[in-house]
């Protein structure tokens, strides 16, 4: 696989142009291509796309390109609702997803690189499988004990206990926010990274599971979680509005109170 790293893009060469043949109004997308069966350096292939024949997001646009202009290109969607994170990507110099990122907020020619340190599997595709061994590390379920009621169908909590939810829940797993984070990059193998451990305090937060202990016992590690300098990188590229530096905040917390 090819290592993707932003800035270092003096590796990526001018790739091939291709215009749309109508006469509407015309945006220049320039697009990371690298494929594992040439053998060649990635390169930047600009599309003319011509923006009155499809939708107003980003994402129309990429499928406006493989559907009209090169058939090949790869990369990931599938809801185009924001919810599932599949396209996630780098696009005008910020991890965010393809389509909630309007065509008409960015000025100018349109970059689009896969996420930033990573690795590529075939041009907007990232490896992201330490990403998900990181967040299934975390035992992002419940555990507690069977309720001693045998008729008690729900773990109830107050309005108060399930407010405590509220930023964390809503996490997409787009790993926008972990590929933005300079401790991520430069300790992936071990640092966590933002979105696992935003996904570890929604479970430590939940008044309903019973292993607080064991999971900040597991967080209490120099790299696991400490490696967080809180350059809040990750806060400011959420798609979805969170804060995942503030729940690190609160893990480390919970360790010292410990």
């Amino acid at each position: 696989m090819a290592q993707f790293t932003l800035p270092k893009n003096s590796v990526v060469k001018s790739g091939k142009s291709v215009s749309a043949e109508t006469s509407g109004a015309k945006k220049i997308f320039n697009v990371y291509r690298w494929s594992p069966d040439k053998g060649e350096n990635p390169s930047l292939d600009r599309f003319e796309v011509d923006v009155d024949a499809c939708g107003p997001m980003v994402l129309d646009a990429i499928l406006y390109i493989k559907d009209e202009l090169d058939s090949t290109l790869a990369f990931r969607r599938s809801c185009r609702e924001g919810i599932c994170g599949s396209c996630a990507m780098n696009i005008d110099g910020t991890n965010t997803l393809a389509c909630t990122k309007a065509i008409d907020e960015i000025e100018g020619e349109v970059n689009i690189y896969p996420l930033p340190h990573q690795d590529v599997v075939r041009d907007l595709v990232s490896d992201l499988s330490e990403f998900y061994d990181h967040y299934a590390s975390v035992e992002p379920w419940m555990q507690a004990e069977e309720p001693k009621d045998p008729d008690a169908r729900e773990r109830l909590q107050s309005k108060e206990e399930r407010k405590e939810l509220d930023g964390l829940y809503e996490c997409i797993l787009c790993a926008c926010c972990s590929t933005s984070c300079p401790s991520y990059w430069w300790n992936s193998d071990r640092y966590l990274g933002p979105a696992a451990l935003l996904q570890a305090y929604r479970w430590i937060a939940d008044s309903r599971d019973e292993a607080t202990d064991a999971r900040l016992e597991q967080l209490d590690d120099s790299f696991k979680t400490y490696r967080c300098h809180t350059i809040l990188n990750c806060t400011n590229t959420c798609p979805k509005s969170l804060n995942p530096g503030e729940a690190i905040a609160k893990i480390k917390r919970k360790i010292a109170d410990r």
